[in-house]
């Protein structure tokens, strides 16, 4: 009787294993109300009981594919799908009894939108909406019009599922809160080639063009070696974490081994006190635009009572990451810049009289300080910590190679590529909107590199050599200068329109749409405008002006400059402006125009003597009126110099 209870008792093991997967499960970007990419194949792939056989049903001819499941549960198929249209209902069903049933879904053209927060930015939100807003959601009633939200996630390693909001939703008014852009690309697809759109926005605020790039196409990506090495290696997040901060740490000093009191180890290194209110954000006060690490410190007074007595030390919200002691030794550490700080302290270390808080702040990003009321608490009597606070700076960020960057952060190497695009690539598209930039102005020399790189990555992952493209030149920003030739975002904006040198590439300039005290100009419609434009002439060859005229000739003469396009140009009021020239010493100057011809233009300037180089609209925010008369599109920023 125990062998045959042995048994029995095996094979129920043995069937509830083989049953653990026996529900379907689909990636979550397979909803209701999906939209595939039409006449193309999508990869099905997912979990269903180990061994069985799975088939994949739908109403469109055609429409059915088998595969087996491995051992593990898994499958893969690719699935033919039909010419535009629908709706149609898709089966997923491994013989088990339990079926996995998708509704409502068409087949048509599906878009990918991506980037940072002009691409995030709403149709109507909680901290931004377009131009008109209440008129553009009026217009958002298309079920035909399909939009899925990738959910902000990162990941050190490629995943299989993406994190979605809702699933695929028909557009209407209550889908306000996606991407402007994204929505209004899709309203004029829609409304051009009469075919459903499937519409996927995959966007976070803030975020480099680095934290959207795979990792394999980081290697030959100056600055990003080392990220490169660390996560091929296949380190966990806390060893990258380990590893990126003994980067920072490298060649200052080991923070196990911190010498005390902290000032004799900061003075040693010739760094400076000063005084910093707190609670505040320092970016606001004593250190504008830094990012860095900064000891910052305190002198707590308690009464004799106090001491050897436990202590909760309530620091408010540390942005980003803290290193905490107390009277020299590490009490609590934390990565969440919005989370208040709750140290317990052990009484041996409380003494009566002066006790030194000292905490280390790490900004990797945005603001950095101690930006909530703070207090130590002893007894139950409460002392506050709010008022003036000693620091020094420790290790200035602009200064490294971006090594300080943590990977449980949206800024790290490949992190967004792996968790919101990777799951996305068994889904054909046709073609991409990106929208990016800002966080990585001043970097523009491995912008270029890394932007390239990235394009063919995704082509690679999407396994589409080809894959359209489309992405929008930075609107201009900061206050107008007139002569600005190191500008780094007119710097920026080169090194994107270098992409254009990868075929199946367009660029939509914004540079006429900016608002020089808002990085997030409100005008999308514009901006979406010329991103379809691109896409309806170079994807679907409906011939359009999608394009400004390009200078293609340079001609030096006594004292001037003739410029050449390859298009008639038109200026408003009829004098051209926005150029600035240069002499052989490096001498720049404001250039006055002349109208040569419908194709030509002369620049010329009294400070001047002899030009030898160009540059249009390159500033931060620049002023310059030349369109293209047919297309009437603005001429991008160019220079002839580099």
């Amino acid at each position: 009787m125990k062998i045959l209870s042995v048994i029995v008792s095996a094979t129920v093991i043995v069937v509830s294993s083989l049953t653990m997967h026996a529900k379907i499960e689909l990636p979550s970007v397979f909803s209701d109300n999906m939209v595939v990419q039409q006449n193309a194949k999508l990869t099905v792939a997912g979990k269903a009981k180990p061994l069985s056989t799975v088939t994949f049903r739908s109403d469109w001819e055609g429409g059915e594919c088998k595969a087996k499941a491995d051992k593990e549960g898994r499958f893969v198929m690719k699935v033919p799908t039909p010419p535009a249209g629908g709706p149609y209902t898709i089966i997923v069903d491994d013989g088990t009894g339990e079926k996995k049933i998708l509704q409502n879904v068409l087949s048509g053209e599906v878009w990918l939108c991506s980037g940072q927060s002009n691409m995030e930015f709403p149709v109507k939100g909680d901290w931004a909406q377009v131009m008109d807003a209440d008129r553009v959601i009026a217009t958002m009633q298309r079920p035909a019009l399909r939009l899925l939200q990738i959910r902000n996630t990162t990941s050190v390693t490629p995943i299989d599922d993406a994190s979605v909001e809702f699933g695929w939703v028909e557009s209407s008014p209550a889908a306000a809160s996606f991407s402007a852009i994204g929505y209004l690309c899709g309203r004029m697809l829609q409304d051009s080639l009469n075919v459903p759109v499937g519409i996927i926005d995959a966007t976070w605020g803030g975020t480099p063009v680095e934290a959207w790039t795979p990792n394999e196409y980081l290697k030959e990506v100056q600055g990003f070696e080392f990220y490169h090495e660390q996560l091929a290696a296949g380190k966990d997040e806390q060893g990258l974490i380990d590893a990126a901060m003994g980067k920072v740490y490298e060649g200052y000093r080991n923070p196990e081994k911190m010498s005390y009191p902290y000032d004799k180890a900061v003075m040693q290194k010739g760094k400076a006190w000063g005084k910093m209110p707190v609670p505040s954000l320092w970016e606001n006060n004593v250190l504008p635009g830094f990012d860095g690490i900064v000891v910052m410190q305190f002198e707590l007074d308690l009464p004799a009572t106090a001491a050897g007595k436990p202590l909760q030390l309530c620091l408010g919200a540390v942005d980003d990451w803290d290193m905490t002691y107390f009277n020299g030794k590490l009490v609590g550490s934390g990565r969440i810049f919005d989370q208040q700080r709750d140290y317990r302290v052990d009484g041996n270390l409380v003494k009566g009289g002066k006790n030194v808080i000292t905490v280390e702040v790490i900004d990797n990003a945005g603001g950095g300080g101690i930006w909530k009321s703070s207090c130590a608490v002893v007894d139950g009597t409460r002392y506050s910590l709010d008022g003036e606070w000693s620091y020094a700076v420790l290790s200035d960020f602009s200064q490294m190679d971006m090594a300080y960057q943590l990977p449980d952060t949206p800024h790290y190497p490949s992190v967004l590529y792996n968790a919101m695009i990777a799951p996305l690539t068994g889904m054909p598209l046709a073609g991409v909107f990106w929208y990016q930039g800002c966080a990585n102005v001043g970097r523009a020399a491995q912008y270029e590199v890394c932007f390239k790189n990235m394009i063919e990555g995704w082509r690679k992952s999407f396994d589409n050599s080809s894959l359209p493209f489309y992405f929008v030149q930075l609107a201009g920003f900061q206050q107008p200068v007139t002569v600005q030739p190191d500008s780094e975002w007119a710097l920026l904006r080169h090194a994107q329109s270098k992409a254009l040198q990868l075929p199946n590439t367009g660029m939509a300039t914004a540079i006429d749409l900016g608002n020089p005290v808002d990085i997030h100009p409100a005008n999308k419609q514009e901006v979406a405008r010329r991103l379809s434009l691109l896409a309806l002439d170079k994807t679907y060859g409906r011939t359009q002006a999608c394009e400004a005229p390009r200078c293609v000739d340079t001609k030096i003469g006594k004292g001037y400059i003739d410029l050449t396009f390859d298009n008639d140009i038109n200026t408003e009021g009829g004098v051209a402006i926005g150029f600035i020239i240069k002499d052989k010493s490096g001498k720049w100057a404001y250039a006055n125009t002349q109208i040569v011809s419908n194709k030509t233009i002369r620049l010329s300037s009294p400070l001047i003597n002899n030009p030898i180089a160009v540059r249009y609209n390159w500033a931060d925010y620049p002023g310059g009126n030349l369109t293209g008369r047919t297309s009437g599109l603005p001429v991008t920023p160019f220079a002839t110099d580099i």
